[in-house]
């Protein structure tokens, strides 16, 4: 390739502008520029030329048509070398440009901004800039593109040292200019077909391109590669430990999904492994939760995840380390909290920044062979209107209380999922039991039977609760043995009458919901 002479630049973001835009005019680069862009290398007394003065041709229509002009366009893709673009832009008097320097109008930044209007969206629709690019990578040959700040290191030294780039460096900025167009794309798509279309509306065509966030050492298991894609740094920050795992990113965004059912509530801890809860309770305190979730089971707490929904204090925190954990998720932590628990080197620390379960009311899964499977999230609440009594005896209030706090936790765990609790005075859930994830609903209840046995705790006077209807009257005849009294499902099997009946003769209180909560 031959020397650069001639550069575009044209950026919303002017980080490492100036120092770049230096290294290229002390290599002999002449720049080209428009609006605030150029305004921002004068002011740092480099010589620039305004793109209207180049093209002969002003901005108009408030700065939407500026870079769309055949001086621009034509000094981009014409191959050199080829006789006929050659003459062609001896022509009409179209010089070389060699390389271009373009980042997009901040849509997806503006489009994040709570109550953003509709008009700052489209207004924050970059035109010229997407078309400069596409034009400069695909004729990247001979042309140098850049749309991110952290390539111009890279660029600056070629440019120092041979006044030109390798082909190899031109292809691999390339080909990172054609994602990040589509992912411009697909941000402006996604908010249209939201703006236009309602937030509740299937896309007619499904359109991913998160950016990667950070390269893992393995997946689930050391043979497997992976990483994180997207903006998961939004919403979480990591204060202290080892580098997140695979395994610890998917437990500890299925504990923040689970806690925000609690946002609002008096304090509540829930300690996850593998994704599914093992012990979640509320109390005056986090440390009195902590000891009433930790008392479910002391054994799958071993490596597990621990979520509060407020800040980590020092009691708590105090008991917290005489376990081994593998990440602790909180609001935030006390200084004192932080100060003990960043002892342990290799514990995991991070602050909940916001709440990622409201940002997004999709769930996507990868079923292979190229093809998603896209659902509305399943976050519909649950309220005590919301119960329907089908036996003869009406809950109590303690059991009703239990019944709503234990019904936001069933919700979180593997189908199917059984999960015995029950409720203080003064209205704090606990856990006692839960089984989950097993081919037979009656298999989690006697799971859920065994765990509570063996953490020594009484299920007499519990509420059961079901992910899904009993689909035969033994799940329910399972728990009424242990010491349920009452019971919450969904309803809708075909023998509901069966498990009323058989609560009924038991003198347990059921409620239906109508809202099935399958977590496959």
């Amino acid at each position: 390739m031959s020397r650069i002479q001639r550069a575009l630049l044209s950026v919303s973001d002017k980080t490492g502008l100036v120092p770049f835009a230096q290294t290229l005019v002390t290599a002999g680069v002449e720049l080209i520029s428009t609006g605030g862009t150029a305004k921002a290398l004068r002011e740092a007394g480099l010589p620039v030329i305004e793109l209207g003065v180049y093209t002969g041709f002003p901005e108009m229509l408030d700065g939407r048509v500026k870079t769309l002009h055949p001086r621009v366009h034509g000094g981009l893709l014409y191959i050199r070398g080829n006789a006929e673009h050659e003459s062609a832009v001896a022509h009409h008097g179209i010089p070389p440009i060699d390389l271009v320097v373009v980042n997009l109008y901040p849509f997806e930044a503006t489009v994040a901004r709570p109550g953003v209007s509709l008009h700052d969206a489209i207004e924050n629709i970059d035109i010229g800039g997407p078309s400069m690019l596409r034009s400069a990578a695909k004729n990247h040959e001979s042309v140098t593109v850049i749309t991110d700040p952290a390539d111009y290191a890279t660029v600056a030294e070629q440019v120092r040292e041979q006044g030109c780039t390798t082909l190899e460096l031109r292809r691999r900025l390339a080909a990172k200019v054609y994602a990040r167009t589509a992912a411009y794309d697909a941000a402006i798509a996604a908010h249209l077909q939201t703006e236009f279309g309602g937030s509740e509306e299937l896309p007619a065509t499904l359109t991913l391109a998160p950016r990667l966030a950070q390269p893992l050492r393995y997946g689930e298991n050391p043979h497997q590669k992976a990483a994180l894609y997207g903006r998961f740094g939004e919403f979480y920050e990591q204060l202290h430990g080892k580098e997140l795992s695979y395994n610890n990113i998917l437990d500890l965004t299925a504990a923040a999904a689970l806690i925000a059912e609690f946002a609002t509530d008096d304090p509540t801890l829930a300690i996850l492994k593998h994704t599914n809860p093992c012990g979640v309770a509320q109390g005056a305190s986090l440390r009195e939760a902590w000891d009433q979730a930790f008392a479910t089971d002391k054994q799958a707490p071993f490596g597990g995840i621990i979520v509060t929904n407020r800040a980590l204090d020092l009691p708590c925190a105090e008991a917290i380390a005489e376990i081994f954990s593998e990440v602790i998720v909180a609001p935030d932590f006390a200084p004192d909290a932080l100060a003990l628990l960043q002892k342990k080197k290799n514990l995991r620390l991070l602050r909940l920044k916001k709440d990622p379960a409201s940002s997004e009311t999709w769930d996507l899964r990868s079923v292979g062979a190229g093809s998603f499977l896209l659902q509305q999230r399943d976050m519909k609440p649950t309220t005590a209107a919301d119960l329907k009594t089908v036996t003869r005896r009406a809950p109590a209030s303690t059991e009703e209380r239990a019944m709503l706090f234990g019904w936001r936790v069933v919700k979180h765990l593997k189908s199917n999922a059984i999960v015995y609790v029950s409720a203080d005075a003064s209205g704090h859930g606990r856990t006692l039991g839960i089984g989950a994830g097993q081919m037979s609903r009656v298999d989690s209840s006697r799971i859920a039977v065994w765990k509570a046995g063996e953490a020594g705790l009484s299920l007499t006077g519990s509420v059961v609760c079901s992910d899904a209807f009993f689909p035969f009257a033994d799940g329910l005849v399972a728990a009424g043995a242990a010491g349920a009294t009452a019971a919450i499902q969904p309803g809708g099997s075909m023998r509901d009458a069966e498990v009323i009946q058989a609560a009924n003769e038991r003198d347990m209180a059921m409620v239906f919901t109508g809202t099935r909560h399958f977590r496959h």
